[in-house]
């Protein structure tokens, strides 16, 4: 990259120039590198990913045949049965040393998330936060989640019943570009910790990232071949990864998600899906304008808007609408666009040519059936192949495309509002249900119109980092934005099979101590009634 191009900007504010000496992909993704990182994939092909800050390729690459999937999945599954034997809480101490590594090491993997995806770095960041929280979470709790749980039994006092937890296998994950180090290893490690193996699919264009955790969860004390890593192109090596799973993990697009699903149901495997999104920020009349505007910024533009919580619509009431856009429009315009592997850029680039293509066409779709352009609307080459300024449109309406189709993109669409009523349709009115985010001064209000709000997330006074952060929480979609849920009991238990364990004791569930059918079946009426009354579960 030049100078010129971390130089550029949007709006007023100059982008500071890169440092002397400033590091370059060819810096960075050494050959050295790639043969550290890959010698663990199993692939006969060659293929290669790239850079969106210029376009230029970072790196050759194995790629894997359907018959190297298979190889993978047979190396994973001898291995997994030796990891399963191990205590949990040493598997779970894996993962805390994993925190600890991610941590200190957390400039490589900042510049290698920057260069595959082209985010700025304080948006990489959240990777590298995300992972930690996760794998601290899962390290503490991962024992309490799987142990044996003791549950009532038919016959108090006579049955004794036990729930016991079993690993599935090995895990089939399917991971997405977008996230590439929290939506990959970041959705692995409660797998591990649960004693399942992974042989995981990255997307090609960020594997360095994911092949770079997987390097580091090894120091960390993971046997290698319990984490298997296979790239190529999703059409061909996606339906293989399902084919042999005895679960599957998916994060993506809707229309894949199905496809995916389809094919987990076929083999009768679990599913967990985290599909997309037309998010909503709702912001009522009584916000803190200079607040919301500010978390606007983030909700809508992090990462470019390249992130399935983010916020693509936005709803104001009347009644502030104009006083909140003045206040939005301006913090957008002065948003600092930039390609530099430090901190310092506001937004970074979209990951390639797909992504600006959308992006392109909603809001000149948009603008030509009588949208406005309050801010952005501009792609910017000067900076880079795939930028693109973060952009406001107001006067959005059916039958725009970007009013229903999610963008995935740095574009938000504003809509005016008189009452919660009125709101609360409107946000629920789309086949998505990922993320929501509202904004009041009044807590009681806003918890009341969250419950309302059919997401599987809903933020109060910020975007989409409370929820998501809140690891002990589950995190997921409604409706077609998925099923099952990362986060919490059931972010680990998903990886898992129940087993429930009996042990009747004295006297059999059946006519004993000289009873008929009759004498027996009226004993077991009356204590029915009695366990009601003494209020049994």
């Amino acid at each position: 990259m030049t100078d010129a191009q971390t130089r550029q900007t949007t709006g007023t504010n100059p982008l500071a120039p890169a440092p002397a000496g400033a590091r370059t992909a060819a810096d960075v993704v050494t050959p050295e590198l790639v043969a550290q990182l890959t010698k663990g994939v199993v692939g006969s092909g060659r293929t290669a990913n790239h850079t969106p800050f210029t376009g230029e390729k970072l790196a050759d690459l194995p790629e894997s045949t359907p018959e190297d999937v298979a190889r993978a999945f047979e190396t994973a599954r001898a291995a997994q049965t030796v990891w399963a034997q191990i205590p949990v809480r040493r598997r779970a101490a894996v993962l805390l040393r994993f925190h600890d590594l991610v941590l200190e090491r957390q400039a490589e993997v900042l510049d290698l998330i920057q260069l595959e995806t082209g985010k700025a770095r304080l948006h990489a960041h959240e990777e590298v936060q995300a992972v930690a929280v996760a794998a601290r979470h899962y390290g503490r709790r991962a024992a309490a989640y799987l142990g044996p749980k003791r549950h009532a039994g038919a016959m108090p006092t006579l049955t004794k019943v036990t729930e016991l937890r079993h690993p599935r296998g090995v895990v089939g994950q399917i991971a997405p570009w977008n996230y590439p180090l929290e939506l990959s290893v970041g959705d692995a490690l409660p797998a591990f910790v649960a004693g399942n193996a992974v042989v995981m699919k990255p997307d090609t264009e960020t594997c360095l990232t994911a092949l770079w955790a997987r390097d580091l969860l090894i120091e960390a004390g993971l046997p290698a071949d319990v984490f298997q890593i296979v790239l190529g192109e999703g059409p061909v090596v996606g339906p293989e990864v399902v084919k042999h799973a005895d679960y599957v993990s998916f994060t993506g697009s809707t229309r894949t998600g199905r496809e995916v699903a389809q094919g987990a149901a076929a083999r009768l495997v679990g599913v967990s899906l985290e599909l997309g999104g037309k998010n909503a920020m709702l912001v009522l009349e009584d916000a803190d304008l200079d607040k919301a505007a500010a978390g606007a910024v983030r909700a809508c533009f992090s990462s470019a808007g390249q992130l399935c919580i983010s916020i693509e619509r936005l709803y104001v009431h009347e009644a502030v609408a104009d006083a909140f856009l003045e206040r939005f429009t301006a913090r957008t315009k002065a948003i600092r666009l930039g390609a530099s592997l430090a901190y310092g850029a506001d937004m970074g680039s979209l990951v390639g040519e797909r992504q600006l293509t959308a992006v392109t066409r909603h809001v000149e779709d948009a603008v030509a059936k009588g949208a406005k352009v309050l801010a952005g609307g501009t792609a910017r080459p000067d900076i880079g192949p795939y930028f693109y300024e973060p952009t406001i449109l107001d006067g959005v309406e059916a039958p725009m495309s970007v009013c229903s189709e999610e963008t995935f993109g740095p574009v938000v669409s504003v809509y005016r509002f008189s009452s919660d009523d009125e709101v609360v349709e409107r946000a629920n009115s789309t086949p998505y249900g990922l993320n929501s985010s509202v904004w009041t001064k009044d807590a009681r209000r806003g918890r009341a119109l969250a419950a309302r709000l059919r997401t599987g997330t809903v933020n109060i006074n910020e975007g989409y980092a409370p929820a998501y952060g809140s690891v002990q929480s589950p995190m997921g979609g409604m409706k077609d934005s998925g099923l099952g849920r990362r986060h919490g009991a059931e972010g680990i238990l998903k990886y898992t099979e129940a087993q429930t364990v009996a042990h009747q004791r004295l006297l059999p569930m059946a006519p004993s101590l000289g009873m008929d059918d009759a004498t027996y079946a009226a004993f077991m009426s009356r204590s029915l009634r009695l366990m009601k009354a003494f209020r049994f579960r």
